[in-house]
């Protein structure tokens, strides 16, 4: 008799035979469907679910994108970055909620004109420039308490003299380099450009002009010649004469290192700061030309107005005749590269 084997067949003797097939336990034929539809729920819930949650995705990166809040003011791609909307704390700012803002600092060195030109800017009906805020100390004592008050500042929550009733459309401040900005360069400029900040140096190119207003600030400061007042700058001719009387006597010894040492530290800010967008002017060129400052107007995105300031300028005399050893001094500039700084008046 053959026998073979396969698929629940029998050939017996030539014949087929069919193997009767074994039943499913009733258990499985309840639990099979139900697993299958429960799993088809639970795949359709997780998927359902995944969409609701890119839509919600969507949406928060669409409303989290910054927007202008108004409509109609169009700017080239380089610009975007630099003109801003804040929001202060403290008020509304109600109509002029639509006036883009762009924000500045005044970077510059002491008795170089910064005082004269923030005075200028601040005569502009649209621009606020709060002075030198960092003159004091505890605002600049790390970089984080210095973060909190340029925070304040370009929010509009910095509130000073300055303050426009006008719409302001540039906001800053004035920065000496020595208050805290040399120490912190590398934080200051990463923050400047993730704010979109510009900068504005102003500096002398006459720094022997420089040097006699500063020993002459501080003689003043221990002295107080103005009635028992000190003041680093004056508004009227009288104040000014009485200050000039003073003439400083400047170290010849050292005076072509310091000067050195001088232009090699603003030489060093500017290369630091080189990533910041700026501007450099001089004190001369903007008593001399007036473009400078329609050039200053223009970098700051506001109407060009004509400005003006209060301040009298103290040392006007040429410089052999406000210095006290002026023959030390020519004898140890003459032949120098800063030889022109004797003649320049």
């Amino acid at each position: 008799m053959l026998i073979r084997k396969g698929a629940g067949k029998r050939l017996i003797s030539g014949s087929l035979v069919m193997k009767p097939q074994k039943k499913l336990p009733i258990v499985l034929k309840i639990f099979v469907p139900f697993f299958l539809l429960i799993s088809g729920v639970l795949m359709f819930l997780v998927c359902f679910e995944q969409i609701r949650i890119d839509k919600k995705l969507r949406l928060v990166s669409i409303s989290s994108a910054p927007r202008s809040p108004c409509q109609g003011y169009q700017f080239s791609k380089s610009e975007t970055g630099f003109v801003h909307y804040p929001q202060p704390s403290n008020y509304k700012r109600e109509e002029c909620a639509c006036t883009p803002v762009r924000y500045f600092a005044i970077i510059s060195m002491q008795r170089s004109g910064s005082g004269w030109f923030e005075a200028l800017l601040n005569s502009h009906e649209n621009i606020s420039s709060n002075g030198e805020i960092f003159q004091i100390f505890e605002r600049r004592s790390n970089i984080s308490a210095i973060k909190r008050i340029l925070d304040r500042v370009y929010n509009l929550d910095f509130y000073t003299s300055a303050a426009k009733n006008e719409c302001t459309a540039a906001v800053g401040l004035k920065w000496m380099l020595n208050q805290g900005l040399v120490d912190n360069y590398d934080d200051i400029v990463e923050y400047f450009v993730r704010r979109g900040i510009s900068a504005i140096f102003i500096f002398r190119r006459n720094l022997l002009r420089r040097i006699v207003s500063q020993i002459a600030n501080d003689f003043d400061r221990n002295f107080k010649q103005l009635n028992g007042t000190h003041k680093s700058h004056v508004h009227t001719i009288q104040e000014a004469e009485v200050l000039a009387r003073f003439k400083p006597t400047i170290n010849a010894t050292n005076l072509v290192s310091k000067l050195d040492w001088t232009n090699e530290y603003i030489a060093a800010a500017l290369q630091k700061m080189k990533r910041v967008p700026h501007l450099v002017v001089y004190y001369e060129d903007v008593i001399k030309n007036s473009s400078v400052l329609l050039d200053v107007q223009h970098f700051l995105g506001v109407p060009q107005k004509v400005l003006f300031s209060k301040q009298i300028k103290i040392h006007r005399k040429p410089l052999r005749d406000q210095i006290e050893n002026r023959d030390e001094v020519y004898h140890a500039l003459n032949g120098t590269r800063y030889e022109n700084f004797l003649y320049d008046d």
